[in-house]
């Protein structure tokens, strides 16, 4: 039996898995908590706690296993986040968050210059606020003194590869959703690292390493902290929903029937698919990613997913499932902006209000506000990728709003589809286990996790689909 760690850094925690590679059994897991900071559309983290993070949930996941070694290891890490780094590795300034809505202006500027068409044809998606190269825009033009001083720019899960390696390094998967990566070429595209705004030097970008190749070892600093990964080989690594995808086995080398789609309900929420073909949609809703192996993951993303539904369950003094029938209000949940529909000013709207309106049919609403924003994107990605939609096929519903009701039957509701939860609900990490596993085995990324039969869960039958709910949300869209 080989022992192989998956490391899930995500925007407010960190969780490692240790997994045996032949079962996918977790014999071990930890945890440590990180804190996010800023208000008025800041959202910044400080990436050292992000590392003490790691060697806290690792060393307790070792504990707990009580084994003396891992044979590899691999991190998935919340994608789009900046980190400027000097000669040393050690950041500059807080990391600039994926939901860190402030360069919202850098977004439009960037789109006007090339053309929205022109940015997906490069780089497989239009620049929004949370993708890094306006990150990058927006910290030169209002620190430059900070950007000037870079020796180094990082994607949150690059920081942490080169903290356990000595090696800047990153993957295709989380580089294609930087904006300065080319999705079309495999390579970052000079001309967008040459805009006026951007000036951004490629020697200061990470090494993109190809799906399958080891970036070395764990180095002799990082195991004095961690002695338990002394010696591990350590994958590239990737973004949180490539990983998550590889966690799910999606392959996007499988036959069309057996690319199902997954909605994954976080603090943000997301649905995407694995597919052979690379999406360039102008419209900018479905971000031409690619996935963490030789394949693309168009995606859509929310901002207002669980934690804009728990506030509005706390503002009403409701439990999050005190849900109630029938009304005809309509809530739109973007209380921090939001990236689909692309409207990172936007506000939370209610309407629809009538005096018999009740506090559990304007919870049931804000559910069904995200909800339907998750499902057009569903829509987007289908016709960007030029695949008809399969209504019969289940949704693999994930992240922590799979686990609840309200949740499950609203998705049901307004899919008209079948569903499938499965019962692993740590994808990220899993992913990252299956990816450091197949560094061991020489097998396709995703096909560790397709042996350890990660999607088994509860099958929730298919209900007719909900139209006049989602026409009121439609029309409440349109007026937006």
């Amino acid at each position: 039996m080989s022992v192989v760690a998956g490391i899930d850094s995500s925007t407010q925690s960190t969780k490692v898995l240790l997994v045996d590679t032949d079962d996918g059994t977790v014999v071990g897991t930890g945890r440590a908590a990180h804190t996010v900071t800023g208000t008025n559309g800041a959202r910044e983290s400080d990436p050292g706690q992000w590392w003490s993070a790691l060697v806290t949930a690792f060393n307790a996941a070792v504990a707990q296993a009580g084994v003396r070694s891992v044979a590899a290891l691999a991190i998935g890490g919340q994608q789009h986040g900046l980190v400027v780094v000097d000669d040393a590795g050690v950041p500059l300034r807080p990391a600039l968050l994926w939901n860190d809505t402030r360069s919202a202006p850098q977004a439009e500027k960037l789109t006007a210059e090339l053309g929205a068409g022109e940015w997906a044809a490069r780089t497989g998606t239009v620049p929004v606020a949370s993708i890094t190269v306006t990150k990058w825009a927006w910290l030169r033009a209002h620190e430059p003194a900070v950007a000037a001083a870079a020796r180094g720019v990082r994607l949150p899960h690059d920081h942490l590869t080169t903290r356990l390696t000595g090696v800047p390094v990153t993957d295709r998967g989380d580089a294609s959703g930087t904006g300065w990566y080319s999705t079309s070429s495999g390579r970052y595209d000079a001309d967008i690292l040459d805009l006026p705004d951007v000036r951004l030097d490629a020697g200061l970008l990470p090494r993109v390493v190809p799906c399958g190749e080891p970036v070395g070892t764990v180095s002799a600093a990082a195991a004095r902290e961690m002695p338990a990964a002394s010696g591990a080989l350590v994958a590239a690594g990737t973004g949180d929903n490539m990983a998550a995808a590889l966690g799910l086995g999606l392959d996007a080398a499988a036959a069309p029937r057996n690319r199902t789609p997954a909605l994954s309900l976080g603090t943000s929420g997301t649905v995407y698919t694995a597919s052979p073909t690379r999406t360039a949609d102008p419209t900018g809703i479905v971000a031409g990613f690619c996935d963490a192996a030789d394949g693309y993951l168009p995606l859509a993303c929310t901002l207002n997913c669980t934690e804009a539904i728990d506030r509005v369950a706390s503002w009403l003094r409701l439990d999050r499932e005190a849900v109630e029938p029938g009304g005809e209000v309509v809530l739109l949940p973007f209380l921090d902006g939001e990236r689909t529909p692309n409207l990172p000013s936007a506000t939370g709207t209610v309407t629809g209000l009538r005096h018999t309106t009740t506090p559990g049919q304007i919870l049931r609403a804000a559910y069904e506000g995200a909800v339907y924003t998750l499902l057009t994107g569903l829509d987007a990605i289908n016709a960007a990728a030029g695949e008809a939609a399969q209504p019969d096929a289940p949704l693999v519903v994930v992240g922590g709003g799979a686990q609840g009701p309200a949740w499950r039957d609203t998705v049901a509701r307004l899919s008209g589809r079948p569903l499938l939860i499965p019962n692993n609900t740590e994808l990220v990490a899993l992913g990252a286990a299956a990816q450091a596993t197949a560094l061991l085995t020489a097998e396709r990324p995703a096909h560790p996790a397709q042996r350890w039969h990660t999607t088994e869960g509860t099958y929730v039958e298919r209900v007719p689909r909900d139209d006049a709910t989602r026409a009121r949300i439609a029309a409440a869209l349109a007026a937006q």
